[in-house]
C-alpha cells in the first residue's frame, strides 16, 4: 500500500471506531439491542457496563490509530474485535459496514506488519 493511502485508511478506521464508541456511549440501549440474546446470557456482567466496556475499546482503538502507535497490532485488535462483534450480533443491518471495517482493518494490519511477522505468516510468498 503507498504511504498517503496507508495513512488515509488508518485516519479513516480512527474516525469510525472513535465516532462508533462515543455513539455508544450516547446510547448504550439502542446499541445492545444488536446482542443476541444468547450472547448476552454468557456475558459475566449487566450488557449496560460490557457495551460501555466496548465504548472504551472501540476508542482506544481509535486513539491508537490515530496516532499510529503500533498500528499493525491495534489493528489486529481492532480485527479481532469485529470478529467478535459479527459472531454476537448475527446478520443485521450493519452486517456489511462491520465486514467492510474488517477488511480495512486485515489490509492495515498486513501493510504495517513487522516483515519478519509477514514473513512467517506467509512462509515468504507475500511480496513487501
Amino acid at each position: 500500500m503507498k504511504r498517503a493511502s496507508f495513512h488515509i485508511l488508518r485516519v479513516g478506521l480512527a474516525i469510525t471506531f472513535l465516532w462508533i464508541g462515543v455513539l455508544i456511549i450516547r446510547n448504550t440501549e439502542a446499541w445492545s439491542g444488536y446482542l443476541q440474546p444468547w450472547a448476552a446470557g454468557l456475558l459475566p456482567v449487566p450488557l449496560a457496563q460490557a457495551m460501555i466496556v466496548t465504548a472504551v475499546l472501540d476508542i482506544a482503538i481509535g486513539i491508537f490509530l490515530l496516532i499510529n502507535f503500533l498500528p499493525w497490532l491495534v489493528a489486529l485488535i481492532g480485527a479481532v474485535h469485529l470478529v467478535i462483534i459479527l459472531i454476537v450480533s448475527g446478520i443485521t443491518d450493519i452486517t456489511a459496514r462491520d465486514i467492510g471495517i474488517l477488511a480495512g482493518m486485515l489490509a492495515l494490519m498486513i501493510d504495517s506488519s513487522p516483515p519478519l511477522i509477514i514473513r512467517r505468516i506467509f512462509k515468504n510468498n507475500y511480496q513487501l
